[in-house]
């Protein structure tokens, strides 16, 4: 197999890096390599920028307005961002509700929401999981009762990231008790600005704001809004949740963190050497350089099966897997690495107008809440307990 990118790759690589350097605004840059909290404003910006570019969805097909770049070209984009400190595109309504639109949704569907998903003008957040019903997801009991040409929608979720910046919400919600629990859900689209939803915080152990609880109560949502089929909604949520878990593989942060950390263990420490010279500490960094190779492997061979239209298989769960583990693995290194840098926590750090005194390099400020919100990386999107249990069935026939 050549592993060796071509020379067309090379030129596409040398234009994502100019276009880079020439539109990323060095604020965003400044915030996101020094991990400064970022607002709403700071994600619709940038993904503004990308889409005067015509890259707002560089993952979608053309048909669909998006670029039609193979897995390859994709993987080149995305390591590029993730060098320059590019705030993350939103997964939720370009890698997980479009495609699910694009696939299942009615043409009208299509034509109303994926533009805007492209230019930023509608953001989206996730109605998936519930109190008892996370790991255990065909369990929900929000329950949708159809009304004429509506729904009315009543019921909880939790782990909501971004809530309360939201346009819209995609939901399972439950239609039907008969049958196997997997028979009665459906996907529906819903508005947040609808009277009846409350958006809750949940603050996180690091103190911030990233999560929420969304209730419903008599909530009215048109039937157009419901994706695909009454009551098939299971097939529909398990076609996006592999594209979730393939997307937090996460390979180009994960490069990008590995080359700070290698950045940071060569510099001299208060002992008189580079940490880079303690062969535990190095063997550690090999460890994990190695397994990321090996999971951009697989994560290109998972794109590539999603460009052919085959859809994210087990290989999403191995995916999910691993760049959860790795991610955890470099947040530890990197606390490590800068020792009782690392440790003061002071929340305010976050704030990029800040100004205090902090300890260690600005960079260390905020080391010690990443490693806390990272412990969650192997829980959402299925924990890994969970995706094992899949590998098992669908590859070993367990």
């Amino acid at each position: 197999m050549d592993l060796d990118f071509t020379a067309e790759e090379q030129a596409h690589r040398s234009e994502v890096r100019r276009f880079l350097q020439d539109k990323l605004p060095a604020d965003l840059a400044d915030k996101v390599n020094d991990g400064k909290r970022l607002d709403r404003e700071d994600f619709l910006r940038w993904q503004k920028i990308l889409h005067r570019r015509g890259w707002g969805a560089t993952m979608w097909p053309e048909s669909f307005g998006g670029t039609g770049w193979n897995a390859v070209w994709q993987h080149i984009f995305d390591e590029e961002c993730a060098e320059a400190g590019t705030p993350m595109q939103l997964p939720f309504g370009l890698k997980m509700v479009a495609p699910v639109i694009m696939a299942f949704g009615s043409q009208a569907q299509q034509q109303r929401f994926l533009p805007r998903i492209a230019d930023g003008s509608d953001w989206w957040c996730q109605g998936y999981s519930e109190p008892g019903s996370g790991s255990d997801l065909a369990s929900l009991k929000t329950s949708a009762v159809r009304e004429g040409e509506r729904y009315r929608v009543n019921g909880q979720k939790t782990w909501n990231t971004y809530g309360q910046y939201a346009d819209w919400i995609f939901c399972l919600v439950r239609t039907s008790t008969e049958g196997r629990q997997q028979e009665g859900i459906s996907f529906l689209l819903i508005d947040m600005k609808t009277p009846g939803i409350t958006v809750r915080p949940i603050i996180m152990i690091d103190g911030e704001h990233e999560i929420n609880e969304v209730w419903f109560e008599d909530v009215m949502v048109p039937v157009e809004n419901r994706v695909g089929e009454e009551n098939k909604g299971w097939t529909y949520a398990k076609f996006l949740l592999g594209h979730e878990r393939t997307g937090i593989a996460g390979i180009g942060r994960s490069k990008a963190a590995l080359k700070r950390l290698k950045a940071i263990a060569r510099q001299e420490q208060s002992c008189g050497r580079p940490l880079i010279d303690d062969q535990r500490f190095r063997d550690r960094i090999a460890q994990v350089e190695l397994e990321l190779m090996a999971l951009e492997i697989t994560h290109l061979r998972a794109l590539a099966a999603d460009q052919e239209k085959r859809g994210p298989g087990p290989e999403a769960s191995i995916l999910k897997i691993k760049g959860s583990e790795i991610q955890q693995t470099l947040a530890e290194l990197m606390m490590q690495a800068l020792g009782h840098y690392a440790l003061p926590w002071q929340r305010q750090a976050l704030d990029p107008d800040w100004i205090g005194e902090a300890v260690g390099p600005d960079y260390a400020a905020p080391l010690s809440g990443h490693y806390f919100n990272y412990r969650k990386t192997t829980i959402y999107g299925g924990s890994n307990e969970i995706q094992k249990n899949i590998i098992a069935q669908m590859v070993l026939g367990l």
